[in-house]
């Protein structure tokens, strides 16, 4: 089954889909630069279910990740949809520490989705900006003071803590 046959399939359910694809990626048997290339050139559904398989990859395999899905989920941060959005910050969350010397770009898109109505998105954002934050690289210099400015800013109390844990792993 190819993915294009496997997406189309209305007898599979979403979540499952998924499963499937990440399953692809981990096994090798959907090269991962094939399954951006995929969507790229698809629509906001299509491409937030490859977003998430990757997600779902990358949390359990991060080393599969190369400099293609950093820059393919990089830019995908830029999205008018908030699935992509939110998927692609957890990806990046999942794999900065492979990237550590690389992470200028994706840091300012996470920035800014920490301003979107999306509570997902800015949960989802907070997630990637404290993994990114806990790595204490050169980027904490800015990372930090503008960590503690959207900290304070956020009002819901689940984003706030993310920040907070991060910030409180900074100091051991």
């Amino acid at each position: 089954m190819t993915i294009e046959e496997l997406l189309k399939d209305k007898t599979i359910k979403s979540k499952e889909k998924t499963e499937i694809i990440s399953k692809w990626i981990i096994e090798k048997s959907l090269p991962i630069d094939e399954l951006i290339a995929f969507a790229e050139k698809q629509k906001d559904p299509v491409k937030g279910t490859c977003i998430e398989a990757i997600e779902y990859a990358t949390k359990q395999h991060p080393e599969i990740a190369d400099e293609n899905v950093l820059n393919f989920v990089t830019e995908t941060l830029t999205s008018k949809a908030a699935r992509i959005k939110w998927e692609s910050a957890k990806v990046i969350g999942n794999i900065a520490h492979l990237f550590s010397t690389r992470l200028k770009a994706p840091i300012a898109n996470l920035l800014i989705n920490t301003k979107d109505e999306g509570t997902v998105v800015r949960w989802s954002s907070a997630f990637a900006l404290g993994e990114i934050l806990k790595l204490k690289t050169e980027y904490n210099k800015d990372l930090l003071p503008a960590i503690e400015g959207i900290s304070k800013k956020e009002d819901k109390k689940s984003i706030q803590k993310i920040y907070l844990d991060a910030l409180k792993a900074l100091k051991k």
